[in-house]
């Protein structure tokens, strides 16, 4: 019987799919894992137990987080619910706003930001601006566009919707007048809209019928003949509101809307809010639709080393050097498609550009090659498919370089990316609950997350190991420990004064301790699982049908606790010297910890060990030499 001496010297590769098993060709088998939950892997090769999550507040509903950030130091957490903006700095809530969205527009909302001002944007609700005042004063309003000097026109963009063939016939051409269209084009809704006729401004006061209107001549007309040259107001209630807006080479790029799902809108350079595209002079606004096999609808425009712009069927590049009306080319890149249902925001990572694939099992890093001269779309999720299912939100830690992935079913696919070393490692991060958002302010990251007792805003907490959680102290050792009302009734983990107790329930938002404390951190119990890939990927010859791990070596960081399964069952790893008291903070512990084992493990497709722990202790994993003698 052979003997197999192996060192897993890293997870780089994360935690991998069942379906490379028997890949040991491959060098993610010898950095990848089965099983990595709640876990967060360095881009150094290690896994730690991941951070805890901090209860902040409830929130009023289900919604979305979106990051407000003037500069590094004046950053804000933005909590959209149905009809309602709460700000927060600093996890305090600091104004609250009225707003149009509901429960489901908010899931598709699109927006960014410039400076003190954040645009917002929903295919079926008028676009809106939240900005800050110097005052720190917040106020949420309609976009405005320029109104030219000379009259009341207003420069946004404009469109004829109707085929080219229809005519408007003006009753007079100044003061108020009627509009007589050749065929029915008018709509209830395009009462308080603006009309073009023949180049000039006319506003449409009331609609008599669906070919007539009553209207107010801004620009004297030209003419009372029937003209087909007219066109309408691009955005209305009739015709529906962008859909994605960016800021790109000091321009407003505005990308696609409800019924122009394929259309490009740039401003006019340095003029944020002036659409009128003038004589195609260099510094003009710029308007083209993108023209290909398919009318793809765009989801998103991105501003990275290019404009980028991502539609529900293609991802394409935006060029010139700088922009201006005739330099403007758009050319295809790759054909992968941007997610429709829902609004999942691309994030910049290492300048490539996230996001999530059109068929909810993928994400894709679209990214710039010099060789190709042009973007590449890899999926960063080839070797973990079975993570990536249906992703609704994500947000991109750039202090821990983690990737947070919010998934449908609640759960958060974890990534963590370092291009330069080749890593790029998946875990899964599980909680009691199910997170419906995430957002990176600053180096904090937030979620929101559906509870028992409601929808909690919780924040990433390196300091503790539960979830919803609460940490005190009191100068005087206390029995009882309140304001734990968003955990009524749930049974707790309690951790006193470095000691782990036994779990308690809360009950009135109070939580009673066996015995006084000083310091408390009070939460959910969440597991960590390490599993390995099974000995099959070690052997590196034929099939192992039988195989003994003789021992495990876990070599171990700033580690307080260790609970292992060696083939006898979950089994706590003696951490403590003989003779210490066991009512006292167990010990950290750096360095490596033998565990012997014995009996022989029949199913070869099984990992040989395992480690789950649920005490909220702290946990960092370096590597694991195994020896194993196997049967062939």
């Amino acid at each position: 019987m052979p003997v197999v001496q192996s060192i897993k010297t890293n997870f780089t590769a994360g935690e991998v799919s069942r379906r490379l098993l028997g890949r040991g060709d491959l060098r993610a088998y010898e950095n990848g894992a089965l099983t990595l939950r709640n876990l967060f892997i360095h881009p150094t090769g290690g896994v730690t137990r991941r951070a805890g999550l901090r209860f902040v507040d409830m929130a009023a509903g289900q919604g979305r987080l979106i990051d407000f950030e003037f500069n590094t130091e004046q950053t804000y957490l933005l909590v959209v619910t149905a009809g309602t903006i709460k700000i927060y700095q600093d996890d305090t809530l600091i104004t609250t706003l009225t707003a149009p969205w509901s429960v489901s527009q908010i899931a598709s909302l699109n927006w960014t930001q410039s400076a003190d001002t954040l645009l917002i944007v929903h295919p079926d609700v008028p676009p809106k601006k939240l900005t800050r005042s110097g005052a720190g004063v917040w106020a949420l309003a309609d976009w405005v566009f320029d109104t030219a000097e000379s009259v009341n026109r207003i420069d946004q963009p404009m469109f004829k919707f109707a085929d080219s063939g229809v005519t408007l016939t003006p009753s007079a051409t100044t003061g108020t007048i009627t509009l007589t269209a050749s065929t029915p084009v008018f709509e209830a809704g395009h009462a308080g809209t603006r009309l073009r006729v023949g180049g000039k401004e006319v506003s449409v006061t009331s609609v008599a019928s669906s070919t007539v209107v009553n209207a107010s001549v801004i620009e004297t007309l030209g003419a009372t003949a029937a003209t087909k040259d007219w066109e309408e107001q691009a955005f209305s209630g009739v015709r529906g509101y962008p859909v994605s807006c960016a800021f790109h080479q000091d321009r407003l790029v505005i990308g696609g809307s409800r019924d122009l799902p394929n259309r490009l809108w740039m401003s006019k350079s340095g003029d944020l809010w002036n659409f009128d595209l003038g004589t195609g002079l260099d510094d003009e606004s710029i308007e083209f639709a993108i023209l290909s096999d398919q009318v793809n609808a765009i989801r998103h425009v991105f501003s990275g080393r290019h404009l980028q712009v991502f539609t529900s069927g293609a991802e394409w590049q935006v060029t010139g050097d700088p922009l201006t009306p005739t330099t403007v080319q758009l050319n295809r890149q790759t054909r992968v498609g941007a997610i429709v249902e829902r609004t999942v925001p691309p994030v910049d990572v290492d300048g490539a550009t996230i996001f999530a694939a059109r068929n909810g099992q993928e994400l894709r890093e679209f990214i710039y090659t010099d060789v190709e001269a042009a973007y590449q779309s890899n999926d960063l999720a080839l070797l973990a498919q079975h993570i990536i299912k249906d992703p609704v939100d994500q947000a991109f830690d750039k202090k821990n370089r983690l990737l947070h992935l919010v998934l449908a079913d609640g759960r958060i696919a974890t990534l963590t990316a370092y291009r330069a070393e080749q890593v790029a490692a998946w875990t899964l991060q599980e909680t009691d609950g199910a997170v419906l958002s995430v957002c990176a302010v600053g180096d904090v990251i937030y979620v929101l997350v559906q509870r028992d007792s409601g929808i909690t805003i919780e924040m990433f907490d390196d300091e503790l190991a539960m979830d919803s959680a609460l940490a005190g102290e009191s100068a005087v050792p206390s029995l009882t420990w309140s304001g734990l009302g968003h955990l009524e009734g749930k049974a707790v983990t309690v951790l006193a004064d470095g000691v782990v107790r036994p779990d308690a329930v809360v009950s009135g938002g109070i939580v009673t301790l066996a015995e006084p404390a000083s310091r408390v951190q009070i939460g959910l119990p969440f597991t960590h699982v390490v599993e390995p890939l099974p000995p099959n990927a070690l052997a590196g010859g034929g099939a192992v049908r039988a195989a003994r791990l003789i021992e495990a070596i876990f070599k171990v960081e700033s580690t307080s606790a260790l609970r292992a399964d060696v083939g006898r069952g979950l089994r706590d790893v003696p951490l403590r010297d003989v003779g210490v008291v066991l009512d006292t903070p167990p010990p950290v512990v750096s360095g490596d910890i033998r565990v012997r084992a014995f009996g022989w493990q029949q199913d070869s497709t099984q990992p040989l060990w395992r480690i789950e722990q649920s005490v909220p202790l702290p946990f960092t994993l370096l590597s694991v030499a195994t020896n194993i003698k196997t049967s062939e």
